[in-house]
């Protein structure tokens, strides 16, 4: 699994078998199960995850109670609460697992002490932000203009293999939209 690791690495920068064991022990390997919660909402966040293997949810659950999900984070993603992760702050979502989820876990202060010492994984970081902000401002721009046909298709056209991994009822809730509503967009 290192080596899953370092190959995504790689893709942004370049390293040598020595930084890549010294960059290694930074991270801890977890394993986690199906509906297992790495983030809880309103517990502070400890690690940012590298998804080796698996996929999770992050939502925000409204003041009602209802499960709004935010993304979904496969092989070679990125994922946590960002913002109370940075802010070493309490969570506002949820991070849990979809399927039986393998990670690579860095806590802020590995982070930190990653960057000064790796100032080209400051580089890896960035980019992976950059495409990160990206990505987000994408999603918000459809749910904003697009209407549920769209989103369906833009999500089908970006992701098909969510379709297979992903119950009807969390796409649903992704796409903003009823489960009858994601029955009759599928037909």
């Amino acid at each position: 699994m290192k080596e899953k690791l370092r190959r995504h690495i790689e893709k942004n920068v370049s390293l040598s078998d020595e930084e890549t064991r010294l960059i290694m022990s930074y991270f801890a390997f977890e394993d986690y199960k199906k509906k297992d919660i790495l983030i809880q909402q309103g517990s502070y966040v400890n690690d940012c995850y590298y998804i080796a293997s698996g996929l999770l949810k992050l939502v925000y659950n409204n003041e009602n109670g209802k499960e709004q999900i935010v993304s979904f984070a496969m092989e070679d993603w990125w994922e946590s609460d960002f913002s109370a992760y940075f802010k070493t702050s309490q969570a506002r979502m949820s991070l849990q697992c979809i399927e039986d989820t393998t990670v690579f876990a860095l806590s802020l202060k590995n982070y930190q002490k990653l960057i000064v010492k790796f100032p080209k994984m400051a580089c890896f970081f960035l980019e992976k932000s950059n495409s990160g902000h990206t990505a987000a401002q994408n999603r918000i721009i459809s749910l904003l203009t697009l209407d549920a046909q769209q989103k369906y298709q833009q999500l089908l056209e970006q992701n098909p293999s969510i379709f297979q991994r992903v119950p009807k009822t969390l796409l649903a809730s992704y796409l903003g939209v009823s489960r009858e509503t994601l029955s009759r967009l599928q037909h």
